[in-house]
């Protein structure tokens, strides 16, 4: 098949449904072609090498990229990410349109409006698309604060149902998600394809030695790897670090990453005083190695939000590929799988008291069984999550919306 990837977020961006995956649909004898943005994310300022203009074309790895206009941003100004959005909506209906005529596209989302190029060749050109459901718009967006107003609001999840009856298919991460599109009356196919970690993710992995008895660094060492956003609601650390200085000081928390909350988490440590609390630029996913093999247990934690009840933060198998013990602060299908994974610990989200609590579990346990934990972790990714198994999943729906 020619399939188009449409994503607004590509290679050098950090993204796990990328370069590596066009890659792998290539070698299984498909045309790949990537239609995205200007890279930007996640810190709004476009890359070195690049300049937001009309059109750029490039090819990475044997892969045709197209990069069309946008408004770089990734603040805490809904003004101005809106604009991002939509900037990159209209700049890729053009171009898709301009392109060669694939026989299906893959459309990566978040955001929705990504699937703008896709509705447009389904419409004017009738090739099928295949819709990969990241967050469920518009509950997202009023989740993380980003909408306030309800006639946007109706706006967005009118165009949401849109791009859902226009679709051919439509992949979800988690059932919680698929269980909510079918509440919303969603008619089209829904598949649950698990995302997968970032390749530079599973290369770092397989270099981590096994936990030493003594730690690299002093202490019982907590790494949260990501973005710092209002969804991700860190403040819970912030807390929890508090109780911990003089009850175990030796717990510290190592946050990397950037993130609009980032600022204020990090004021938020020096008011307190916090000396067990580092902050760390962010760091591309191939030179995370060093910081994983350094930790102790990885956090993982959203907004105590219905929403995130039914999904499955990206993070969690990126974790879970580590193989170091998870300490999982999001209830429903993540809970889940840490808990059939027997992974790590799970606690209520925005509960301080409760993250304490797991972290003196966790800490208590002899270091034989963390390790015991680390490697179920990573024997139930492999089991379940595996980039090997996700693409063939993939391929196998691709295939099914391109021949209907």
């Amino acid at each position: 098949m020619r399939i188009l990837l449409l994503t607004q977020w590509f290679q050098p961006e950090p993204t796990f449904k990328g370069l590596a995956f066009a890659k792998a649909l290539q070698a299984r004898g498909h045309e790949v072609e990537v239609l995205t943005g200007f890279p930007n994310y996640p810190g709004g300022t476009v890359y070195d090498g690049y300049r937001v203009r009309a059109m750029q074309r490039e090819v990475m790895d044997g892969i045709r990229v197209t990069r069309g206009a946008l408004y770089p941003s990734h603040d805490q100004s809904a003004f101005r990410r809106i604009l991002n959005y939509c900037s990159f909506a209209a700049s890729t209906t053009l171009l898709a349109l301009s392109l060669k005529r694939p026989d299906v596209v893959y459309v990566y989302t978040p955001p929705m409006t990504a699937a703008a190029g896709a509705v447009a060749l389904r419409l004017l050109r009738r090739v099928p698309f295949v819709t990969d459901v990241q967050d469920l718009w518009p509950d997202t967006l009023a989740a993380t604060g980003m909408v306030h107003h309800k006639w946007m609001m109706k706006a967005v999840g009118a165009w949401t149902s849109f791009v859902f009856r226009r679709a051919a298919r439509v992949v979800v991460l988690s059932p919680g998600f698929k269980r909510a599109l079918e509440a919303r009356g969603v008619k089209t196919p829904i598949m649950v394809i698990p995302n997968w970690a970032p390749q530079e993710i599973v290369e770092q992995a397989k270099a981590i030695p096994a936990q030493p008895s003594v730690p690299r660094s002093a202490g019982f060492n907590i790494l949260f790897a990501g973005n710092m956003g209002h969804a991700q609601a860190l403040g819970v650390v912030i807390e929890a670090a508090k109780q911990l200085h003089d009850r175990a000081p030796d717990v510290r928390f190592t946050l990397i990453g950037g993130g609009v909350e980032r600022s204020v988490l990090h004021a938020a440590s020096r008011a307190a005083g916090l000396k067990t609390v580092t902050f760390l630029e962010p760091r591309h996913p191939k030179d995370m190695g060093p910081v994983f093999a350094d930790a102790d247990a990885l956090l993982v934690h959203l907004r105590d939000d219905p929403l995130f009840a039914i999904t499955i933060p990206s993070k969690t198998q990126a974790y879970l590929v580590v193989g170091k013990p998870i300490l999982m602060g999001v209830r429903g299908d993540a809970a889940t799988v840490v808990e059939e994974a027997r992974a790590g610990m799970t606690f209520a989200p925005q509960d301080a008291d409760a993250l304490v609590s797991a972290i003196l579990s966790l800490r208590a346990m002899p270091v034989e069984a963390r390790e015991t934990m680390g490697r179920a972790g990573a024997a139930y990714y492999r089991d379940h999550m595996s980039f090997e198994a996700g693409v063939a999943a993939m391929d196998k729906v691709l295939r099914a919306a391109a021949n209907q």
